[in-house]
């Protein structure tokens, strides 16, 4: 499945140059053909894989609903961008480091392929040609490659993971947590970014959150959870967790972060618990001088969903150049009303702004949309989909509406989810 003496040359082909047209070309037709099956055909993937190689399955969560959804999505990913070979291999390499916490090694790779081979020979039969299977099995060789090279550079430098103690745990809602935590050894991230979670009581089960503080001397390291309905680790968060338990971290992601090399004003759109790395991002400004405006926009459905609202007006009041404004859909006093990406573009213009967005998926698609709409170029809108947190439908307006555990596309894959 991945010969070796030609796995790095297919992998500099994706790396340094794009992919042959008629590989991209059949490779997507494969996924058109897939996606309307494409719960069928991810169960007949893992079906393949354990039935084949019975010792992979104690690497997966005992219920597998998100992971499918998950490899199907990065299915997509990789089909998407694979004429694209600068995103394609960023995508990948992230992937690759991810996967160090769940055990993967490079002998597994083979195994996956050769299952993700025959599913989609079974259920995208009526395209299937022995062309299509070639492209698939270049395709795979480079991908692996690219994603066990990552790996192995990554090994050198970083744990696969770290423990974090929780020495602080606030409610600040029925269903929303503030922690913090104390990684055992130094925990290297920026202002802006997230890490994969996993809690004691769900092993080999990780969620995204991002962090709400920027690095701090001490190393405490802050989160906001909020419980959703058959959320397994933001449940346990929020209900379970308490000062002595320890929490594992995955490597910190994510693209979000402020450019400290530039002078341009930041536009930042919280949602939500969206609004943790929001937070970060303000004090990331604090701590390098604050010399720029920061209009941050504070959305949710409802006052009493505002949870750290206070603690951001607080920073408002500490520095002139920062503006926090509340938009809610029930009316209160001294705020401002409708979906949040409404509010955001008719208090305008923002064309000395970036434009920083976090929130539910929903949310942070139509924000994008409406921004865009509204004159700001798309290069200049920055946002991690991939920590989207596990909240429900906090965020205003009708675009919040995962009612479950989202997904994270900057790492999904065939090997055990996050």
């Amino acid at each position: 499945m991945r010969p070796p003496d030609r796995a790095r040359c297919h992998a500099r082909c994706i790396m340094d140059a794009k992919p042959p047209s008629p590989d991209v070309f059949l490779i997507r037709r494969t996924m058109d053909e897939i996606t309307p099956v494409a719960d069928r055909a991810v169960s007949y993937f893992y079906a393949l894989l354990f039935v084949r190689h019975p010792e992979l399955r104690d690497m997966f969560p005992v219920a597998m609903d998100v992971q499918r959804e998950r490899l199907f999505t990065a299915l997509l990913t990789a089909a998407e961008h694979f004429d694209d070979s600068a995103t394609l291999s960023s995508y990948l390499t992230s992937l690759g480091r991810g996967h160090r916490r769940y055990g993967t090694r490079p002998e597994h790779y083979p195994a996956v392929g050769e299952a993700l081979i025959g599913a989609l020979a079974r259920y995208a039969a009526a395209v299937w040609t022995p062309q299509t299977e070639a492209a698939w099995v270049r395709a795979y060789t480079a991908v692996s490659q690219i994603m066990i090279d990552a790996a192995a550079a990554d090994e050198r430098t970083a744990p696969a993971w770290w423990d974090a103690e929780i020495v602080g745990h606030e409610h600040r809602a029925d269903d929303v947590a503030v922690l913090t935590v104390r990684p055992a050894t130094a925990y290297p991230f920026l202002a802006g970014q997230y890490a994969a979670v996993q809690t004691p009581w769900w092993p080999r089960v990780w969620r995204p959150y991002s962090f709400a503080c920027a690095p701090r001397p001490d190393g405490l390291l802050v989160f906001h959870v909020k419980a959703v309905p058959a959320g397994w680790v933001s449940r346990a968060l929020v209900h379970r967790a308490a000062p002595g338990d320890v929490i594992r971290l995955g490597p910190p992601a994510g693209t979000m972060t402020v450019d400290h090399s530039t002078d341009s004003n930041l536009l930042c759109l919280g949602g939500g618990t969206g609004i943790a790395p929001i937070k970060a991002l303000v004090e990331d400004v604090v701590e390098h001088g604050g010399r720029r405006t920061v209009q941050v926009f504070y959305g949710a459905r409802h006052t009493e969903h505002l949870y750290d609202l206070d603690t951001m007006l607080d920073l408002q009041r500490a520095h002139p150049w920062l503006s926090v404004r509340a938009v809610v859909a029930d009316t209160p006093p001294d705020a401002l009303t409708g979906p949040l990406p409404d509010a955001v573009l008719a208090a305008g213009p923002w064309d000395s702004y970036d434009a920083y967005l976090s929130g539910p998926p929903g949310l942070v698609r139509s924000s994008v949309d409406t921004l865009v709409r509204g004159g700001m170029p798309a290069h200049r809108i920055r946002h991690d989909l991939a920590a989207a947190h596990e909240e429900a439908a906090t965020g205003p307006g009708p675009a919040a509406q995962s009612r479950s555990e989202p997904s994270s596309p900057s790492t999904p894959s065939m090997f055990p989810s996050r």
